[in-house]
């Protein structure tokens, strides 16, 4: 609310200050006959870039004191009689009401379209999940069954690859957990995030510690700056986006040969890239890979594709969280590369 107050003062204001200089600058060049129309137009962007009819009609009635007294003659003074003065006022206020009005509604009607398109997700999230989770517990479920029952009629191999396939449903139901923890959590704004300094090399040990102990066959190739590079974020949510992106291009990256991770700078951001040279994104998805737009993913019969839409869609509200922008898109060499970017800390020159 108070940030609100501050935003819509501000902006009232700086409007205001410049209609006041263009109409000072057209005095000056002795065409202040234009003044009234520098002020309509400040009235009415007012009206179009604040909440609700009260900064548009304050700004009105100023601008209308403010031409009456300084930009028609005669100069500092007051004429409320002269029949264009009243003509004025009245086309600035008529002109904020209806600017109001149609901004109030506009508005309303883009908050309804949004909250429409979250519960449209919501759903296809909830008919995604309904499924996702049902397969891997039900394989859960019939294995351990299996082993309990069966378990001494089992050679060491069999009982192996049933211990196998268990453990590798109950980490992917893990990792889909954890995924809608966080977009449930941040995507609602029920949590802040709260950054913390973080170095980079750190930050990319841990992630390739964790990479490695679930996927301890695949090698990434990591190319990061020689100098330390800082940078504010909540480096669990973080390592979560690096995390989801290398799985992602495990599982999807068909014919992948080479994974890289390349971490540079780029003015005051930083800016992390993940490239596959695999089968690349199917036109079709590209467009929704960061939307959570489950129906897209409808189409696969296997779980953890589905849970990519999940995972990525995680990807982007966490990197957005964090003030940046995330990417994806096809080389044309082949394969996928995805980008997203955070700001810096400013280093001193102490540091």
């Amino acid at each position: 609310m108070r940030k609100n107050l501050i935003r819509n003062i501000g902006i009232s204001v700086g409007i205001f200050t410049l209609a006041i200089a263009g109409s000072r600058i057209l005095q000056i060049l002795d065409v202040q006959k234009y003044s009234t129309t520098v002020f309509i137009f400040a009235v009415f962007l007012i009206s179009l870039c604040t909440d609700g009819y009260v900064y548009g009609v304050l700004s009105a009635f100023a601008g209308m004191l403010m031409v009456n007294y300084a930009f028609t003659y005669p100069l500092l003074q007051w004429d409320f009689i002269a029949t264009e003065n009243v003509i004025s006022a009245f086309i600035m206020i008529i002109i904020a009401i209806l600017t109001g009005t149609l901004t109030t509604k506009l508005k309303a009607h883009e908050a309804i379209k949004a909250e429409s398109e979250r519960e449209r997700m919501r759903a296809n999230l909830l008919r995604a999940i309904s499924h996702d989770l049902r397969t891997p517990l039900t394989t859960i479920y019939g294995a351990s069954s299996a082993l309990r029952e069966k378990g001494d009629s089992l050679s060491k191999e069999q009982q192996d690859t049933i211990l196998k396939s268990i453990q590798e449903d109950s980490k992917w139901l893990i990792k889909m957990v954890e995924n809608l923890l966080s977009i449930t959590r941040i995507g609602d704004g029920r949590i802040k995030i709260i950054k913390t300094p973080v170095v980079l090399d750190e930050l990319i040990d841990s992630v390739m510690t964790k990479f490695k102990a679930g996927y301890p066959d695949r090698d990434v190739q990591v190319h990061v700056p020689d100098e330390i590079i800082i940078i504010p974020m909540d480096a669990i949510l973080i390592e979560q986006v690096l995390g989801n992106i290398l799985e992602n291009a495990v599982i999807h990256a068909k014919g992948m040969t080479r994974l890289s991770l390349n971490v540079f700078s780029l003015g005051n951001k930083a800016i992390f890239e993940i490239e596959d040279d695999g089968c690349g994104i199917k036109k079709e998805r590209l467009n929704h890979i960061f939307k959570g737009d489950y129906e897209v993913l409808e189409s696969s019969s296997d779980s953890r594709k589905k849970n990519a839409g999940i995972g990525l869609s995680v990807c982007a509200t966490i990197v957005k969280a964090h003030g940046g922008e995330i990417s994806a898109e096809n080389k044309k060499s082949g394969g996928a590369v995805f980008r997203f970017e955070l700001e810096k800390e400013e280093m001193t020159d102490e540091e």
